[in-house]
Order: C-alpha cells, then sequence, then structure tokens
C-alpha cells in the first residue's frame, strides 16, 4: 500500500481509519510516508499545545484527502504522538 492507493480507498469505501505518527514542531507540515507497522507518518510546524498540532494534523490530512477539515476527526491519541483518525468523504 502507498500514501497515495489511501486516497482511493477513501473514494471507494466512503471513510477511512487509519494510525498516525505525528511529529509536532517541525521544519514543514508533511506527509512523509508509511511505516512498516501500516501507520502513517505527518510532521507538523504547530506545537503540542492547547490542540494546536491535532488541528494541523486535521488540515494537512483534509487537504491531501480533499475532504473539509470537519470530516477528519480524532478517534484516539489527542495528547500523543500516535493517533487514530477516520476521515469521510
Amino acid at each position: 500500500m502507498t500514501v497515495d492507493s489511501l486516497r482511493g480507498r477513501l473514494r471507494e469505501e466512503g471513510s477511512i481509519t487509519l494510525a498516525l505518527k505525528v511529529t509536532p514542531k517541525a521544519a514543514k507540515d508533511e506527509i512523509v510516508g508509511l511505516l512498516d507497522d501500516g501507520s502513517l507518518k505527518l510532521k507538523v510546524t504547530a506545537p503540542p499545545e492547547k490542540g494546536k498540532a491535532n488541528a494541523a494534523v486535521c488540515q494537512l490530512l483534509a487537504a491531501f484527502f480533499g475532504v473539509a477539515k470537519r470530516n477528519v476527526e480524532i478517534l484516539r491519541g489527542e495528547s500523543a504522538s500516535n493517533k487514530q483518525v477516520r476521515i469521510h468523504r
């Protein structure tokens, strides 16, 4: 599976649930790729305080998948670097 194939899964299935590994306070917002365990690695420039990094994660994923930010929901890990998110079309 590739990062780009996740877009196709979202189109086909209507929603997908992803495991994330997030690095806050990075040089730029980016999707790095898939890790060996199948989780998606992201970097965001926002600091991990007052939900800023979580908001940046949702914005980055919304832009990548072409959905509204409200369609990206953090299910688990709001205060951790390992997160689980659900994305809806």
